[in-house]
């Protein structure tokens, strides 16, 4: 069978010219930084593969419901559009508006965590666990074993593991644990999708316990797009069909639309039940803004409700993935090890076997990142023991089994020229890898280290 090549289902209309500095005044930026990627500025950036959080290509559909924007403080009709666009496409009775997912992570976690409680997950991911612990909770991980290990090639890493969660009933109660986290194409395992079989047995396990299922969505289409590819019974179903399925298997959503949807800013609290909406109605007043528009420009709100519309198209999908994956083919070609299978929204380069002579306690993953960008003008981010942050009880560092690089694709963005050349410059690090020093803290700071620490180079 002849493999056809594809291209991306869009053409461009606009661009954003880019430089490239020298290795010198990249190196002093590097410097200036902290050695850290999320503090260089962006315009010392060549290719940008730091996140694809809100820095998508809006469609010229999206721009124009800019245009349409109701900023009337109460009631704007943007949304009622997106309230009604969420409703059509993932199910939910009810949305709450929020700045992006982290409002809605904080709303979310004050209304259904008392202090003292567990929430299992199927993996942590930084902002949605510091919130479990701010109110209160404890986090547990229960995503299978295969999500740890970089080269297994297991179809559904992000599968939930029955059971750790048995295990963690036995040991506190279901009494204790007001839901269960399930995140769809899970960041911090590699953008690993669950498949719809183990959640539907996951719907059933939080049935009998009477334990509500919390969906974190923000990637929920690239996950519906390897169940389509993936998973028996799924072969001629839209992806639109099977982002339906997955939602209304769960009893609420957070959402940065940041991602899938295609927009700048912009999020969302989505829920089945009346009460917990009234409740989150009343916090999203004192954190966010009024209900009907929670931190979001009615502009805002309509450019989110067509970004839905587009996200779960399949030629869109099979483009966005398709791109992520030809980064990693071509990796993979090349040598160097990544986290296999390749995910859905980054590739994510295994910095432990790329710098097997620096300690975990010296940062492997953040000297690489750094390396990356002297080389070659590329900005990635760390996904590993920085990341991590340290054990809230005893403040020693979480070591995790997977010391990433993340190689994040935005969407409607690069070409895959810009891939090649990202090829090249992991290769070329490679290739001087002895030349990379660890790194020690020179500031942390409490939460969220990741974000604003400073380092400089052991040696």
């Amino acid at each position: 069978m002849t493999t056809r090549n594809w291209a991306e289902p869009y053409k461009i209309k606009m661009v954003e010219l880019i430089k490239m500095t020298s290795r010198e005044d990249r190196l002093n930026a590097i410097r200036e930084a902290g050695y850290n990627t999320f503090l260089l500025r962006s315009e010392d950036v060549y290719i940008d593969l730091l996140t694809d959080s809100g820095v998508g290509a809006m469609s010229d559909r999206q721009w124009a419901g800019m245009m349409m924007g109701d900023e009337a403080y109460a009631g704007s009709r943007n949304f009622y559009r997106l309230r009604d666009t969420v409703k059509e496409y993932y199910s939910y009775e009810y949305t709450v508006p929020c700045h992006q997912g982290r409002g809605a992570e904080n709303i979310l976690s004050q209304c259904l965590i008392k202090p003292g409680e567990y929430v299992p997950g199927n993996m942590y991911f930084t902002t949605t666990r510091l919130h479990q612990e701010l109110a209160g909770a404890t986090f547990v991980d229960v995503i299978i074993d295969e999500a740890h290990d970089a080269e297994s090639d297991h179809p559904f890493k992000g599968n939930v593991d029955f059971d750790k969660l048995d295990t963690l009933v036995a040991e506190v109660g279901a009494e204790r644990i007001p839901y269960v986290c399930m995140a769809t194409c899970v960041n911090m395992a590699g953008g690993q999708p669950i498949s719809m079989a183990n959640l539907k047995q996951l719907r059933a396990w939080c049935d009998k316990h009477g334990i509500m299922l919390v969906h974190d969505m923000t990637r929920v289409a690239e996950n519906a797009h390897f169940i389509q590819r993936r998973e028996d019974g799924y072969r001629d179903k839209s992806i639109k069909e099977i982002v339906y399925e997955i939602c209304s298997l769960t009893d609420a959503a957070t959402m940065s639309s940041k991602k899938d949807a295609m927009v700048n800013i912009g999020g969302f609290l989505a829920m089945n039940d009346a009460k917990f909406y009234e409740k989150a109605c009343s916090l999203v007043v004192v954190y966010e803004g009024l209900h009907t528009y929670g931190g979001m420009a009615g502009r805002d709100m309509e450019a989110l409700a067509i970004g839905i519309t587009e996200s779960v198209q399949d030629d869109h999908i099979h483009a966005r993935v398709g791109q992520v994956q030809y980064l990693g083919r071509r990796l993979r070609e090349s040598g160097i090890p990544i986290v296999n299978p390749i995910g859905g929204h980054a590739v994510f380069l295994n910095a432990t076997k790329m710098l097997p002579d620096i300690p975990q306690e010296q940062f492997p993953a953040q000297a690489l990142a750094a390396a990356l960008y002297v080389e070659s003008g590329v900005r990635s981010m760390e996904r590993g023991i920085v990341s991590a942050g340290r054990d809230k009880e005893t403040g020693e560092n979480h070591k995790p089994k997977l010391e990433l690089v993340r190689l994040t694709i935005p969407r409607r963005v690069y070409t895959q020229a810009h891939m090649d050349v990202t090829v090249d410059a992991v290769r070329e690090v490679v290739r001087r890898r002895d030349e990379i020093k660890g790194l020690r803290f020179t500031y942390e700071p409490a939460m969220l280290r990741f974000f604003q620490a400073r380092f400089e180079q052991i040696g």
